[in-house]
């Protein structure tokens, strides 16, 4: 038996409430936990994710290097444009990471509070460079 039955993802914010409305509406999840300082969600899928309050908690800056990547979520998705526009909807924004012509397979965003993450077709086949 392993030691460790289950994990979950923690992202520091200021208003974990706001944020973890985004990350509902944006994976489809429901509300399985909520404390005055931390709300937790949890996708169909199983993932976990839980929004805890620092009321001094830095946004990254990725792609930019003075504060850069402090986490990184990545999710697959099968319609990327579709997700795109809700992503959008829901307060998130695209991340400018390089050149944007040509079809891609992989978009950066950020959500209200400033983390960074991912949706993208498939599995990686390489690791990341730089």
């Amino acid at each position: 038996m392993a030691l460790v039955a289950a994990g979950v993802v923690v992202l520091d914010c200021a208003e974990p409430e706001k944020l973890a409305g985004f990350y509902k509406e944006l994976l489809e999840a429901e509300e399985v936990d909520a404390h005055a300082n931390r709300v937790e969600v949890q996708a169909a899928d199983g993932f976990r994710l839980a929004l805890r309050r620092d009321v001094n908690a830095t946004p990254p800056s990725w792609p930019r290097p003075e504060n850069s990547l402090q986490v990184h979520l990545e999710f697959v998705v099968d319609d990327l444009d579709a997700v795109e526009r809700r992503i959008v909807g829901l307060g998130g924004r695209p991340v400018e990471t390089g050149d944007a012509s040509g079809h891609t397979e992989e978009r950066g965003y950020a959500d209200p509070a400033g983390h960074s993450f991912t949706v993208r077709r498939g599995v990686p086949t390489a690791p990341k460079q730089g």
